[in-house]
């Protein structure tokens, strides 16, 4: 036990410094698409990215200033942190579709074929499978035991519980991460918008006539920080609920199946009564 509990802080210490390098990772290639691609010379009017004027997206980009890295950062870390979602989801649910196993696994646990179901959760793998079978093992074990009804609906649900949660937090892992995006993307956005409108205003509040060309780069910034926090909160809120719901899905599956299982159970024992 102990060696699991340790086990287990190692790979969670591992998966955060992972973590970390790819969010610093994210915010160097974030500064790198700015700086070197966005403030490439080609972009702007007689070369110059300071006060040259942008003659494409690309540099009309650029001149949101220094917050459009950050925000770039971001938008990177939600499509990084998304695909890793994707790919790791998609284990959890197993080697084949979701329904169609746990379609063949109820029918097999209703028929009281324990051992075929066994077996089709070992083809299967991933957290779904896994959590089921351990309770599958569990109703072979109070089945030998003789446990009533309610003992073993008591036991094996507390064996699925347990199973779930060993299976929780990697399925749930950076899930924190794209939801706190969905804020900070906002945020971030906001804070470049008051940035290009205090260099806006400024630049109608000096003297003689206002510069035309400082007012139109300070409403340009706060609209592409705008735009930009905008783009980054909507794509980490559609990844996150759709992710949430994934996972969702798989925790009903297996309390679907853990139902199943305490039926069968619950019918094992009434036709020993009989």
């Amino acid at each position: 036990m102990a060696n699991v509990k340790v086990k287990k802080e190692s790979t969670s210490n591992g998966g955060g410094m992972i973590t970390g390098i790819i969010i610093v990772a994210c915010i160097l290639v974030g500064v790198f698409i700015w700086k070197v691609i966005m403030g490439d010379s080609a972009n702007f009017e007689g070369g110059n990215p300071e006060t040259g004027h942008p003659i494409n997206t690309l540099g009309q980009v650029y001149k949101g200033g220094f917050i459009v890295p950050v925000l770039l950062g971001m938008f990177l870390m939600v499509v990084v942190f998304s695909i890793e979602r994707f790919i790791v989801i998609g284990k959890a649910a197993g080697k084949t579709n979701l329904d169609a196993f746990m379609k063949n696994v109820q029918g097999s646990i209703k028929e009281g074929n324990i051992e075929a179901a066994i077996a089709s959760c070992d083809k299967q793998q991933g957290s779904v499978a896994n959590a089921i079978k351990s309770a599958l093992v569990k109703y072979q074990d109070v089945k030998k035991e003789g446990f009533n009804s309610e003992e073993a609906s008591e036991v094996i649900h507390k064996e699925i519980e347990e199973a779930t949660s060993l299976e929780m937090p990697m399925l749930e892992k950076n899930m924190t991460i794209i939801s706190t995006l969905v804020s900070l993307g906002t945020l971030g956005g906001l804070l470049g918008t008051v940035s290009g409108m205090i260099k806006a205003f400024g630049a109608l509040a000096s003297a003689g006539t206002p510069d035309q060309a400082a007012l139109a780069t300070g409403i340009s910034e706060a609209l592409i920080n705008t735009a930009t926090g905008i783009s980054t909160s909507i794509l980490a809120i559609v990844s996150y609920n759709f992710f949430t719901a994934k996972i969702d899905d798989l925790t009903y599956s297996i309390d679907e199946a853990g139902t199943t299982i305490v039926n069968t159970y619950r019918k094992f024992r009434g036709s020993l009564r009989q």
